[in-house]
């Protein structure tokens, strides 16, 4: 059932948690935005001011899209991008909270983001599916082949040896194989290379799914906006209906919906994800 006010709606989740014989859990960028992991104001102000100077760009997702001149120019960009959001900690411990929130649960984490976190947090990687790709990785741009290639020691350096805005020629990263330049392994278009992990993790949250049809099975949404709903928002809303022990939860501020065929077994939480965290925690 949904409760009206915020410390009732903390407790139930807490108790469903508890008693669930699987969670499912669905992450996307607010999860991340509340970890402190924002791509504009104070932060993307800080981070990328020479850039901003220059570009004039506003937030660094739309500064992904910019047509760069030169591969030296955008790697440039890239690279602080790839740095700041995949391999810096991030601001707040809202993943550790996430992963100490679910211990000795039965879970399984699907998410769009691509910064890695939940990994750095400890959870385990074969409970994680990254749908959407991963910044530590690059690809074939064309793609002429499938594999993926770790990224971290040449951003490293590209972050490090940048001048004017500039990365040094030889650091360029072109295909190993048809020597094109190679790309983010983002899925922006049908370019995104499915390797074969990201072909086992598929596999792995599809045999949990099967395995978890029935049951009091818990569906937590984190974060989760309207972008690509089809991924996790409107399965998750499926699965619910289809099984009358199933619980769906939305943690979202201002965007915690639920449909009316599943609104009584629901428990929408529309606060900081951050800060219900601390609160179920502490519940």
């Amino acid at each position: 059932m949904e409760h009206d006010d915020y410390p009732a709606k903390v407790r139930h989740l807490k108790a469903t948690i508890a008693s669930a014989d699987a969670i499912v859990v669905g992450a996307g960028a607010g999860l991340s935005t509340a970890a402190g992991l924002t791509y504009a104001g104070e932060r993307f102000a800080r981070l990328f001011p020479d850039f901003i100077a220059r570009y004039g760009f506003t937030d660094m997702y739309t500064a992904g899209f910019h047509p760069f001149p030169t591969l030296e120019e955008r790697w440039a960009y890239w690279s602080r991008h790839i740095w700041c959001n995949r391999y810096e900690p991030a601001p707040k411990n809202t993943y550790e909270k996430l992963r100490q929130l679910l211990a000795g649960t039965d879970h399984f984490v699907i998410t769009t983001n691509v910064d890695h976190q939940f990994q750095k947090a400890g959870f385990a990687k074969e409970r994680l599916f990254y749908t959407q790709g991963d910044y530590g990785l690059w690809q074939c741009s064309v793609p002429c082949h499938d594999a993926t290639y770790d990224n971290r020691d040449v951003v490293k350096r590209m972050v490090e040896e940048q001048r004017d805005l500039r990365v040094p020629a030889e650091l360029v990263p072109y295909c190993p194989r048809c020597g094109e330049p190679m790309a983010m392994n983002l899925r922006a278009d049908a370019t995104f290379v499915e390797d074969a992990g990201w072909h086992a993790a598929a596999a792995r949250y599809r045999d949990f799914m099967d395995a978890h049809e029935d049951g009091r099975v818990l569906y937590l949404e984190l974060g989760v906006g309207g972008n690509t709903p089809g991924i996790i928002k409107y399965p998750f809303w499926r699965r619910v209906y289809a099984n009358p022990q199933a619980t769906y939860a939305c943690l979202n501020r201002g965007e915690a919906v639920a449909p009316r065929e599943i609104l009584g077994r629901s428990i929408l939480v529309d606060a900081d994800i951050d800060a219900a965290l601390d609160d179920l925690l502490g519940a």
